[in-house]
């Protein structure tokens, strides 16, 4: 009776759930190789094992012959006739071919079977686990670095940070704590068992959901979120209670949440936009700090055209473009801004040539005349109208005459 391999046949049955009959069953398939090893060549070879008494018996079908010409598939009539009388020349018949010293070979083979069993079913209970947290944030270690991945502990299993799922300007070093989103389970045997992420907008959103109360009790919800990793993010949030500030919420006292969360993002912004469903307001809040002074729509190819002040142009486009490209993906409209044209102050000669223009409009005032006048310093009618006629006689060219004719034309 082999007690060590009932034993932890017991064990494993009674402490780990794995099935007695599976875990017999496994054994005697990797016993078969170990007795092809120790045998050689026979026919129809299996193993037996007693999960009672742990015996292990290595079983062969073989051909009762008289004499035996190929030894792999028969027996001599006289050995069997000795175990069973009633054995005729021609039947086949199950014969035991253990090796003497098969027990030792088999308690190892045994053993190795149950360890590499125990690895696979850990291995498919954490995949079972991990399957349902997809998508979900998940806190660690950094325990290594391999062939151009960071190695993330997470307790029962491992994760792998793969190049385009880091953040480009964030320095990872051995034994930092980590927080990360759960993308994928391996299920090959081959690799991290997990590959998580630190750079998807869902880590804003999971770290939002984790921070503020109001979005873990559903009374204020994300709407949306877009990111560019390790610089800047956008949030939209809307309350679905009219005495719940979801701006303000997300903040915190004194911005205690919204730090916490720039402090896990190690400095990244976060604007908190308060979401609308008319895309006016919304674009205009997501655009903020800069001032909008006019938004025009084209629904037919989604964009709207954004027109600001000559000052306010750098702000809404933001640095390297991010406001802009990040109300784009937030908003999930094409985003133009453009500014106002400046209206140019007209200089002096041009006064000037508009002045006698408009002087020379009026009834009996030729163009010579309003020239003159207009470079004496009678730019208009209205001065023209205030003007006395001795005034206007002090100019060379202008006589009696003509000067009450100006005056009649301004009335």
């Amino acid at each position: 009776m082999n007690n060590e391999l009932v034993a932890v046949l017991d064990y494993l049955e009674r402490d780990r759930g794995l099935d007695r009959e599976v875990l017999t069953n496994l054994i005697e398939e990797s016993l078969v190789c170990a007795a092809r090893k120790a045998i050689g060549p026979v026919n129809e070879l299996r193993v037996h094992l007693d999960s009672k008494t742990g015996d292990i018996q290595a079983i062969a079908k073989l051909e009762i012959v008289k004499q035996v010409n190929n030894p792999e598939k028969e027996i001599e009539f006289d050995r069997v006739i000795k175990e069973n009388p009633e054995a005729r020349i021609g039947d086949e018949m199950d014969w035991e071919v253990t090796p003497s010293n098969f027990g030792r070979i088999a308690a190892r083979t045994a053993k190795q079977t149950i360890l590499q069993r125990l690895k696979e079913a850990e291995k498919d209970s954490i995949r079972k686990d991990f399957l349902d947290k997809i998508g979900d944030i998940l806190h660690g270690s950094i325990s290594r670095f391999e062939k151009g991945e960071i190695i993330i502990s997470f307790g029962r299993a491992e994760g792998g940070l793969r190049q385009k799922d880091k953040v480009a300007n964030e320095d990872y070093r051995i034994g930092d704590h980590i927080s990360c989103i759960l993308t994928s389970v391996n299920m090959s045997p081959h690799g991290p068992l997990l590959t998580v992420s630190r750079s998807t907008p869902k880590l804003i959103q999971c770290l939002f959901e984790r921070e503020v109360a109001e979005i873990a009790e559903n009374i204020v919800e994300i709407k949306a979120v877009a990111r560019e990793p390790g610089y800047r993010s956008k949030i939209a949030v809307f309350s679905k209670e009219a005495n719940v500030d979801p701006v303000g919420a997300c903040v915190g006292i004194r911005g205690s949440r919204v730090k916490n969360i720039v402090r896990e993002l190690n400095g990244e912004k976060v604007d908190i936009i308060r979401w609308n469903e008319d895309v006016n307001t919304f674009i205009t809040n997501a655009l903020q700090p800069a001032e909008i002074k006019s938004l025009v729509m084209n629904e037919d190819e989604k964009m709207m055209t954004i027109i600001v002040e000559p000052d306010q142009l750098s702000l809404a486009i933001g640095k390297r473009g991010q406001n802009a490209r990040l109300t784009a993906k937030l908003t999930g409209w094409k985003i133009d801004i453009k500014k106002i044209e400046d209206k140019k102050e007209p200089d002096f000669e041009e006064k000037i040539s508009q002045a006698i223009i408009a002087l020379a409009e009026l009834p009996n005032i030729s163009r010579e005349v309003a020239e003159k006048l207009v470079r004496n310093g009678f730019l208009s009618a209205e001065g023209l109208k205030a003007a006395e006629e001795s005034d206007l006689t002090a100019i060379e060219g202008i006589d009696e005459a003509a000067a009450m004719e100006i005056k009649k034309a301004v009335g």
